[in-house]
């Protein structure tokens, strides 16, 4: 760099007298003015690793925020009751004796104490049929309180009775995303139409609106519900539940839900005391605190390789700011002979690398922010960006330029001005 521009402006600031704060501030600006390039290379490290951090963690933010929706839409006070597993050779599997059938639901249905409804559901991957269009979706039989338990709500149409089920009635209710694999468009357009699940004719009587996905390995959109004993009778064959949801009473007696749960399963299976249970309860809580520490593990993971970018972009700086100091080592003797101090020095270069950090920061936090939006519009993932991680990546961008601009600032400071001179 030429060190002419920074002597004028020294002697502008008054000769031999000794600069003063302000001054410095000027000097160190006008030094990263003079090099643009080289400063926009410089920052480029912490443009990119503040960027990431900001656009990982508005990612897992969203991802825990989706989860805690999802699992809020299914109410408060849901429990899930699903077939025991058994360990072998260290992996977790279903066991085969263990299961979840029609009689064990009819059971906590008749014999619960502390349970307010029991919905069961039996379900398997089967290809429907509507016209000429094809699609494969998970046919899930259920029984009429469906809705009410799981809090869905019907966008077109309406859901088959309780009669409807005994009478073992051909009747399908499908998901949104069962209507546009089909070719459709409104819900209005195939209530009262008929579709082939596994060749047998279903009338189709509703259509619920859309839940969301919650996780790529499940989508509740697309499924087609029907009758349970429609489905046991005419398209399973088989009695075996996949699940059976049952509501508590309110949140309080969740405890006492699951205790009841517990004993008529262990009557109706004919378990032992010394026997441990061949299925499992979960509550919306245990749902949400697995799901949230796993967000939350992998979030940290990738914030974690998206700050090591920020290290080397603070490495980066402080290379660079190294050569700075070699480059205008006659600009520093030329300073010192003017008049200024040792402070000076230290504080133009340590400008430097701070500004350098805070510019780098500030278009990071902007491109980050605009990829998180991008996300959201153009691949539909839902991204939540917070004032706190904001604010960290960008208090974390200063204390980069801070650490890795004192080595530098301290070298120039420490230069004698007569070697400084006849540096060539």
């Amino acid at each position: 760099m030429a060190p002419a521009p920074v002597a004028v402006a020294v002697v502008a600031a008054g000769g031999r007298k000794p600069m003063d704060f302000a001054e410095t501030i000027r000097v160190a600006l006008g030094a990263l003015r003079a090099n643009k390039m080289r400063s926009l290379l410089t920052m480029l490290g912490i443009v990119i690793g503040v960027s990431a951090v900001i656009a990982v963690v508005a990612l897992g933010r969203g991802a825990q925020q989706a989860v805690k929706d999802r699992i809020s839409s299914l109410g408060t006070t849901l429990l899930t009751v699903s077939p025991g597993q058994a360990r072998s050779g260290g992996v977790m599997s279903f066991d085969v004796r263990s299961r979840l059938t029609l009689e064990d639901a009819l059971a906590l249905e008749e014999r619960g104490t502390v349970i307010t409804a029991v919905q069961p559901e039996m379900s398997s991957n089967l290809q429907v049929q509507y016209l000429n269009k094809n699609a494969g979706t998970q046919v899930v039989g259920t029984t009429a309180n469906f809705p009410e338990v799981r809090k869905y709500e019907l966008a077109a149409g309406r859901f088959f009775t309780n009669a409807e089920d005994q009478s073992r009635q051909r009747l399908a209710v499908v998901g949104p995303t069962v209507l546009e694999n089909l070719g459709l468009q409104t819900p209005e357009a195939l209530v009262g139409e008929d579709i082939r699940i596994r060749g047998i004719q279903f009338t189709v009587v509703g259509v619920y609106k859309s839940k969301g996905q919650a996780n790529p390995f499940s989508n509740p959109d697309d499924q087609i519900l029907i009758p349970i004993q429609t489905a046991r009778f005419r398209i399973l064959g088989s009695n075996r539940l996949r699940s059976i949801s049952v509501l508590a009473p309110d949140e309080a007696r969740i405890p006492d839900a699951m205790a009841d749960v517990q004993k008529v399963l262990r009557r109706e299976h004919k378990l032992r005391p010394d026997k441990p249970d061949d299925f499992q309860i979960r509550n919306q809580a245990d749902f949400l605190s697995t799901l949230g520490e796993t967000t939350q593990v992998f979030s940290m993971l990738l914030a974690g390789i998206a700050a090591v970018s920020l290290l080397v972009g603070g490495i980066g700086i402080m290379n660079i700011m190294l050569v700075s100091v070699t480059e205008r080592t006659r600009e520093i003797g030329i300073r010192k002979a003017l008049g200024a101090t040792r402070l000076n020095i230290l504080f133009q270069f340590l400008i430097e690398a701070v500004v350098l950090c805070l510019l780098g920061g500030g278009l990071g936090i902007l491109l980050g922010a605009g990829g998180a939006t991008a996300f959201t519009k153009l691949l539909g993932w839902t991204t939540q960006i917070g004032a706190s991680s904001v604010g960290l990546a960008f208090g974390f961008s200063a204390l980069v330029g801070v650490i890795f601009g004192v080595y530098p600032a301290r070298r120039a400071a420490g230069l004698d001005p007569i070697v400084a001179l006849r540096y060539e």
